[in-house]
């Protein structure tokens, strides 16, 4: 075989690729835009009753830390040793998306541009490897987005900006990262996560909620956000993460809903047959 003969073989199996992957996409996108069809059960899981109450206890208590808690948490983390600030300063990095998002993203688009040469079964625990890679990323991606954007129309001021302590002040819309305190990102993601890969694997909550308390105290002690920020954060993370859970259970990937309402999880592939597809995949 030539040189010119092997660059054309690569280049003919990058396009095929390519093509693959964008034809993979697209259908996972019409399977996440489709209609849910006629719902088995209220589109929100709590009555209006409940989620009028859950919302007015969460205000109340995002703005009794505004008033009572913000300005003493900010001083105290000032008199924190400077190794413990050093400490969370290193472990606040792990609480950005990107994290998260850049190792889905990629996994899920080289899942999409795999070559059709698998057997049914194994098409099967591909396809369900997919859903969940992609209920990751939706999970995350869409609080965290949300957060982007809204905490640049509340406009809220970081801690110490405007030349003092002053947890009441504001500027909407003022879309500059010195106003943009309220809901804390990085707690949006941590506890995005929390709820996200617990549903998958509930087996690792417990380390999943210490990273997530331990991304949420680095906020302050880095003085990078008030702890009401950081609890109104972690609420839309939250949030978040179970609406997107039962949009995809809405249209049964991965996950559907009860006649009761609650939502169960199809059974996910084992490890044991993923390392199989995977021989699959490598074997001459």
């Amino acid at each position: 075989m030539s040189v010119s003969n092997g660059i054309n073989r690569v280049e003919s199996e990058v396009v095929a690729a390519l093509r693959r992957c964008v034809t993979n996409v697209r259908t996972a996108i019409g399977l996440l835009t489709r209609s849910a069809g006629k719902p088995a059960a209220p589109a929100w899981p709590l009555s209006p009753r409940d989620l009028a109450v859950a919302v007015c206890i969460s205000v109340a208590a995002i703005l009794f830390l505004m008033v009572v808690v913000d300005a003493a948490a900010i001083r105290s983390v000032a008199h924190l040793p400077r190794w413990v600030v050093s400490v969370f300063d290193e472990i606040t990095e792990f609480g950005k998306s990107g994290w998260f998002l850049w190792p889905l993203g990629v996994l899920f688009v080289l899942m999409a541009a795999l070559p059709p040469v698998l057997t049914p079964f194994s098409q099967r625990v591909l396809a369900t490897t997919m859903v969940r890679v992609g209920f990751l990323f939706a999970a995350i991606t869409v609080p965290s987005l949300f957060v982007t954007i809204v905490k640049r129309m509340i406009g809220r001021a970081r801690p110490n900006v405007g030349g003092s302590l002053n947890p009441l002040l504001f500027d909407p819309f003022a879309w500059v990262p010195a106003y943009a305190g309220m809901p804390s990102g990085h707690a949006t993601t941590a506890f995005a996560v929390l709820v996200a890969v617990g549903t998958l694997w509930p087996r690792v909550r417990t380390l999943l909620l210490v990273y997530a308390l331990l991304i949420a105290i680095s906020r302050v002690v880095v003085v990078a956000h008030y702890p009401s920020d950081v609890l109104a954060g972690a609420l839309v993370g939250m949030a978040g993460a179970v609406l997107v859970r039962r949009y995809f259970a809405q249209r049964h990937l991965g996950f559907a809903i009860g006649p009761e309402g609650r939502i169960h999880q199809y059974p996910g592939p084992s490890l044991r047959r993923i390392k199989a597809v995977a021989r699959e995949l490598l074997a001459p």
